[in-house]
């Protein structure tokens, strides 16, 4: 053991203590309100065995006979208005009718069942991919506009400004509603295209000044030498300013990342199935706010924990390269 591991052992298990500490408030919590915890069946919230109905009575019949023949079953029926016959063959694990029994229209005859995804899986894959795509085209936007915030044209350099600072004055819950009730009236836009450009005009604002910053921090002399050497602007800032730029503001790229994915969680108020929306429906079925919602955090956990621990990776990285 290093002697900088011996020096903070003690301020380690300081932390263990204030942990247990929190934990011991948060089962008294629990007790004192005298809620009955219930972990039974959640998993059918994540993945359930849904049954998928193969074949249904045309109208009112009888079931006449059922003809097992190596691993199908022939079902004969018997309408009961025109007395006509009419047979049926189903896999024999997958007749649900006996014989004799009386069937009405719609009953169904023959089902099977398959493993489904639960509104917590549907959600966390929502939750993903909206993330991603916002992500990348946030990324996009704050780029450009972040060029233009440092632009030596005025137009380009007032309407970045217009921009990033309107976007980061409102909160994204409003930006959302005007994108998908205002924009989306007009243009016709779907819910999920409307999340995707809510949330990424909103990170290309943060994004923005992330990257003007990150330009910014790069000393003047390179870019004079640069152009010494006869390079333009536009390759000057391609080849030797943004590659040294991104390394440095990469940290807080994750950090906004990890918070997109968060915002996601406002796009239950336009109807959209994400974690947040997913926690509320299973909420209302089940009657078990307490664990769905420590479920719906774990998703979040599972998303977000990743990329923090590669937030402080790079942030190691960057640190020893410079």
């Amino acid at each position: 053991m290093s002697r900088t591991s011996k020096r903070h052992w003690p301020w380690h298990l300081l932390t263990l203590a204030i942990l247990a500490v929190i934990a011991l408030i948060f089962w008294y919590a629990t007790v004192s309100t005298a809620y009955k915890w219930d972990w039974n069946n959640i998993s059918n919230y994540f993945y359930y065995n849904k049954e998928v109905i193969l074949e249904t009575a045309p109208s009112d019949v009888g079931v006449a006979s059922l003809d097992q023949q190596g691993q199908k079953t022939i079902i004969t029926l018997v309408d009961y208005a025109t007395d006509e016959e009419f047979k049926i063959t189903a896999n024999a694990d997958e007749v649900k009718v006996f014989k004799g029994q009386e069937l009405v229209e719609g009953d169904t005859i023959s089902s099977t069942t398959q493993w489904t995804a639960g509104p917590f899986v549907q959600g966390f894959w929502t939750t993903l991919w909206l993330s991603v795509v916002s992500g990348i085209l946030g990324l996009v936007i704050g780029l450009i506009a972040g060029l233009c915030r440092i632009s030596k044209n005025p137009t380009l350099r007032d309407l970045s400004t217009v921009y990033v600072e309107l976007i980061r004055a409102l909160p994204l819950l409003v930006i959302i509603f005007i994108i998908y009730y205002f924009f989306g009236t007009i243009l016709k836009l779907s819910h999920e295209t409307a999340a995707i450009i809510s949330l990424s005009f909103s990170a290309g604002a943060y994004i923005a000044e992330i990257v003007r910053g990150g330009i910014q921090s790069i000393s003047k002399g390179q870019t004079e030498a640069a152009r010494s050497l006869g390079m333009g602007a536009a390759s000057t800032m391609c080849v030797i300013i943004l590659p040294q730029a991104f390394r440095r503001i990469l940290p807080a790229l994750t950090g906004q990342f990890i918070n997109l994915v968060k915002d996601t969680s406002l796009l239950s108020a336009i109807s959209i199935i994400e974690i947040t929306r997913a926690a509320q429906l299973a909420t209302t079925t089940s009657m078990k706010p307490f664990e769905m919602w420590f479920c719906a955090a774990a998703l979040y956990l599972l998303i977000n924990i990743p990329l923090s621990v590669l937030a402080h990776y790079l942030e190691r990285r960057l640190a020893k390269s410079d």
